[in-house]
């Protein structure tokens, strides 16, 4: 067991009763049934233990030889006193259902403008959702459009004009209207805004929304902007362009014959998500953790889920101008796909249902060949990893061959706000890249703030890679639950954009399906090492990160790298999992802790920039070595060699082009 930190900062993010043995949460009525969870030498004891003592058996989970059991204090105090139970949590029903924590909004109200705006022949429609319960009063609205539109004839609010004076101000193609305080517009639920200007037949004209810059100001300092939306989100999805992922389909990689495991909310049978590229079904099987049923359809109530699948595997082809590209707008379309259910529509799952979805998918890894276990969801860590029985299932779903990929959470900005399972550090922990709605660049693609931050609460460096996980565009059922809290969110042809760290985890599991189709007999540790050898770390002009490996972790991934520049050995290679399967050893990371509870590591301060990183475009910032360099000068690459860099970039690319090269002369095989 490595040394523990030398401060007591762990203990903020655990439960604080919690020893090595035992833990007495709460102190209930003793006639009032406890939802426990119990660890000892096996769970057919620990059954028979239940079955004495008069409790009742919820969850048999022998991949960590426990058991979940309905009893009494008294029941409870009567199994304790066998001495066969080695580990107890006496009340898990009062602990918070682990979810999916919607990125945190700090603003007095909450109003969200549809994703698009729709382009009539005569006329723009933007509409705008109230999100709360009370209605908000519009105070001002800005607007700003492509001159060839010609001057702004009319404003309309849900069918009424504004008045034409509050229109008379525009100047280069802007105006700014200020409402009368006797005449604001008030939103109860939803309302459309109207734009017409004077130049007709708009729909040839093609005004795209990133041209026009709309801001609607409401009282109580609340604000929303016409988000720029991509130029044709219904043929293209992107996130494969930028991932390089249509490289891989083009070469006929797509995922085919790799099962990919989805724990989640389950899975709406849409045929893009039924079916694979040539039609044929790629569904093996389905399992609800919460009923603990199999055979018939795992209705996802949420949404959730099918949007981490159809990220994933949609087998529907990417468009241009009505005409295939030749790639797909799933990350690996011909993926085969296990839809496992423990959330529920409003995106809650019970900690022993976690467990007991993860036990299933171990135990039917053979039969279905799953390879890769897609973990789209978490919960603020309670307890040391290696007393985390989440945890300590996906411990040995790795042990037994599957990758794991895990969300780092939506809970950033702050330091130590990773999730659980993210927090194990075998598994692949994923945090979030936005691309700024501009695919054709990379100078705007940034770490937004929800993307959760390490370090763990053992020390551990998380996340591990960061990837695409802003605006993805993927499929839902309309009437999901989803779908009814943010309907602002569906496109015209009704795909759904959603945002997140599970979004950046399903594009990181689909990419490992691909990289598994072309080297099947990879572990998941050599899995591991060739992401983080391949991901592309953020690089200011000085050479200095420009987020810490707390935020970006290795760096940005993509797939094309992952395949041909990732390398074997390193995955996990200072941790021993037999050690830890048999509860003799566990580690801390290499994390420094301050006396005040900050966190470092070796070099940090030499390593990594001191002003923030900016939200979007940067003329400092370049995502991989390759971009860094080639922007350089020979004077400043002349400067690495004379100044001591922590990391000698130079060498770092000098060596990535040897093996591009040496890829470029190697004969082509057949995928």
């Amino acid at each position: 067991m490595s040394a523990p930190p030398s401060h007591v900062k762990l203990a903020a993010l655990l439960v604080a009763c919690l020893p090595l043995a035992a833990c007495s949460l709460f102190t209930a009525n003793p006639h009032e049934p406890l939802q426990v969870l119990l660890r000892g030498n096996s769970s057919a004891e620990l059954t028979q233990l239940v079955a004495d003592s008069g409790g009742t058996l919820t969850h048999d989970l022998p991949i960590i030889d426990a058991v979940g059991a309905r009893m009494t204090r008294g029941q409870l105090n009567q199994v304790l006193d066998s001495g066969l139970v080695s580990y107890h949590i006496d009340d898990l029903a009062r602990l918070q259902d682990p979810g999916n924590p919607p990125e945190s909004n700090s603003e007095d109200c909450e109003v969200r403008g549809q994703i698009e705006f729709t382009v009539n022949n005569d006329h723009i429609l933007w509409p705008l959702y109230n999100k709360q319960a009370q209605p908000v009063t519009w105070e001002k609205l800005d607007i700003h459009w492509p001159a060839r539109l010609g001057r702004l004839q009319r404003v309309e609010l849900d069918g009424v004009a504004l008045a034409p004076a509050l229109l008379k101000a525009q100047q280069d193609s802007r105006v700014s209207i200020e409402f009368p305080r006797r005449q604001r517009p008030v939103i109860v639920e939803r309302s459309n805004l109207t734009l017409s200007f004077a130049q007709q037949h708009l729909r040839e004209l093609a005004p795209l929304q990133r041209e026009f810059h709309i801001e609607a100001s409401f009282k109580g300092g609340c604000t929303d902007k016409l988000v720029p939306a991509y130029a044709n989100n219904h043929e293209d999805y992107y996130y494969n362009t930028v991932a390089g992922v249509n490289l891989l389909h083009q070469q006929g990689i797509t995922g085919a014959g790799v099962t990919v495991a989805v724990i989640d909310s389950g899975l709406w049978e849409h045929p893009a998500l039924a079916l694979d590229t040539r039609g044929e079904s790629r569904i093996l099987a389905r399992y609800d953790a919460i009923t603990d049923t199999t055979g018939g359809e795992v209705l996802d109530e949420s949404g959730h889920g099918t949007h981490m699948s159809s990220i994933i595997a949609h087998s529907g082809p990417t468009l241009a101008n009505g005409e295939p590209t030749g790639w797909y707008r799933g990350v690996a379309p011909d993926a085969n796909l296990v839809a496992v259910k423990v959330l529920d529509r409003e995106g809650r799952a019970h900690f022993l249902d976690i467990a007991r979805a993860i036990q299933w998918v171990v135990d039917h890894r053979e039969q279905y060949s799953i390879r890769v276990l897609n973990i789209s969801l978490g919960q603020v860590p309670r307890w040391p990893y290696w007393e985390d029985f989440i945890n300590q299932t996906v411990l040995r779903a790795w042990a037994a061959g599957i990758v794991v990929v895990a969300a780092a959470g939506n809970d950033g900005p702050e330091m130590l706000t990773i999730d659980s399972p993210g927090n194990l550090p075998y598994a692949i922990t994923v945090g979030a890249v936005t691309d700024s709605w501009t695919p054709d660049t990379r100078d705007d693609d940034y770490i937004p703030d929800f993307s959760s931050r390490g370090p763990t609460p053992s020390g551990h460096v998380k996340p591990d890679v960061v990837a695409l996980g802003g605006h993805m565009t993927g499929l839902i059922h309309p009437e999901s639950g989803m779908a009814e809290e943010d309907p602002e969110n569906f496109l015209a042809s009704g795909e759904f954009v959603s945002t997140g760290t599970s979004q950046a985890t399903a594009m990181v599991s689909g990419i490992i399906a691909l990289l598994l189709q072309l080297e099947p007999d990879l572990s998941p540790d050599d899995i591991k090492c060739k992401l983080i050898t391949s991901a592309e770390p953020a690089i200011n002009a000085d050479g200095k990160l420009a987020y810490s490996p707390f935020t970006q972790g290795y760096g940005y991934v993509t797939a094309p790298r992952t395949v041909t520049l990732g390398q074997t050995g390193c995955g996990n290679a200072d941790m021993d999992i037999s050690a830890e399967l048999e509860g003799s050893d566990f580690y801390y990371g290499p994390t420094i802790w301050d006396s005040n509870g900050g966190t470092s590591l070796p070099d940090l301060d030499r390593l990594v920039a001191q002003e923030p990183a900016a939200k979007g475009e940067s003329d400092t910032r370049k995502w991989g070595v390759k971009e860094h360099i080639e922007r350089l000068d020979s004077a400043e690459l002349e400067r690495y060699q004379r100044e001591d860099f922590p990391i000698n970039w130079l060498q770092i690319y000098l060596e990535e082009k040897a093996a591009i090269e040496a890829l470029h002369q190697a004969p082509a095989t057949t995928p």
